[in-house]
């Protein structure tokens, strides 16, 4: 019996997980840590792409204020990031630079 089918097999197998399998679930712990780790008051983005502040944890939903006087209750599944605070560089006195195209003349 040759062996070379099998072998081939079990390497494709094999990669298929160090390449596919394995970072998923680096991914998912790091996420799950992520969700286990929120406290009040992180600024946070949803997987909807709703950001809010943390006002209250129970259990598995969080209270998310995102507005003032609106609260939205998720599941902590729902915390796709915890936004890092903002450091006040724009300087109002510099404006970006737009360029824009000139349009060509016609011959």
């Amino acid at each position: 019996m040759n062996a070379a089918p099998l072998l081939f097999l079990l390497v494709v197998a094999a990669a298929f997980w160090l390449l596919m399998v394995r970072p998923q679930q680096r991914r998912a712990r790091v996420q799950q840590d992520l969700q286990a780790a929120l406290s009040v008051g992180d600024e946070v983005m949803t997987t909807s792409g709703i950001f809010g502040e943390v006002r209250a944890l129970e259990g598995e939903t969080v209270h998310l204020a995102v507005a003032d006087g609106v609260q939205i209750r998720v599941v902590r599944a729902a915390i796709a990031r915890v936004v890092p605070p903002e450091t006040d560089t724009h300087d109002e006195q510099t404006e970006p630079v737009v360029e824009t195209a000139e349009p060509e003349e016609k011959q």
